[in-house]
C-alpha cells in the first residue's frame, strides 16, 4: 500500500471519528436544556405548594444545582 493511500485512509478515519464525537455532543446539550427546564419547573412547583424555604423547595434547589453542575461538566469535558 502506498504512503499516499495510507495517509488518505488515516485522514478519513480521523475526520469520521471527529464527526461522531461532535454529533454525540449535540443531543447531550439538548438533554441538558430540557433537564434544567424540568428542574426549574419542579422548584417553582415546590415553592408554590410548600413555600419558598420549605424542605421540599430546598431539595428541589439542590436537584437543580446538581443538574446545572452535571451539564456544565458535560459541556466543558
Amino acid at each position: 500500500m502506498s504512503v499516499k493511500k495510507m495517509f488518505a485512509k488515516v485522514f478519513f478515519c480521523v475526520v469520521l471519528g471527529g464527526l461522531c464525537l461532535a454529533g454525540s455532543a449535540l443531543p447531550a446539550r439538548a438533554d441538558c436544556a430540557k433537564d434544567i427546564r424540568k428542574a426549574e419547573a419542579n422548584l417553582d412547583k415546590a415553592i408554590r405548594k410548600h413555600g419558598e424555604h420549605s424542605p421540599q423547595a430546598e431539595q428541589r434547589r439542590r436537584e437543580l444545582e446538581e443538574v446545572r453542575r452535571r451539564c456544565h461538566w458535560e459541556e466543558h469535558h
